[in-house]
């Protein structure tokens, strides 16, 4: 049986990669009107830190297997 961590560490990583690339697909097709604080590129940030996140949630919720 998994760890509800280990799930919510999925979520995380997976909703990460999307936002990432989401950000990434912007600045190659820029939108007509542009925020006051899209030059920070909030999707690039939050998207890093969910996918590191999400993978600290993986890996120290993994099972050892027990013989």
């Amino acid at each position: 049986m998994k760890p509800i961590w280990f799930f919510v560490g999925v979520l995380l990583l997976v909703n990460g990669v999307f936002v990432l690339f989401a950000d990434v697909f912007f600045v190659l097709n820029p939108p007509e009107h542009v925020t006051m604080f899209a030059q920070l590129r909030p999707g690039l940030w939050w998207g890093a830190l969910m996918i590191v996140v999400g993978g600290l949630f993986l890996v120290t919720n993994r099972r050892k297997k027990v013989v």
